[in-house]
């Protein structure tokens, strides 16, 4: 999707973060990691994620009944999963087919020490 890349995209192998189990975050990045987790605070894009990752990759139309969620509210979610570089979208036609990110999602992993 568009916008400008952030510090989090171009750093997506380590969220420009250190291990908080290693040292203490400063505090950009705290910002950066509270970023990512706050687009997984949500039980919608945390249900959303685990369907799109249950696949190589998924066309928005085929998350609205799963979720039982609107359209426009499964484009809120996804797009909030991208801005955090946990989705991956190409747009087909008039839909737009999303996969999962796995390094950002190792990224977080690292992050969190686990």
């Amino acid at each position: 999707m568009g916008g400008t890349k952030t510090d989090l995209q171009c750093c997506a192998d380590d969220l420009c973060v250190s291990s908080v189990i290693d040292a203490p975050l400063s505090e950009p990045e705290a910002n950066e990691l509270a970023r990512v987790l706050a687009a997984l605070a949500d039980p919608v894009r945390l249900r959303l994620l685990s369907l799109v990752a249950s696949r190589t990759e998924i066309c928005s139309c085929d998350l609205e009944a799963p979720l039982a969620k609107s359209q426009p509210t499964v484009s809120h979610h996804t797009r909030v999963l991208s801005e955090a570089g946990l989705l991956v979208g190409e747009k087909r036609g008039r839909w737009m087919w999303w996969s999962v990110e796995p390094d950002r999602l190792a990224a977080v992993r690292k992050a969190l020490g686990a």
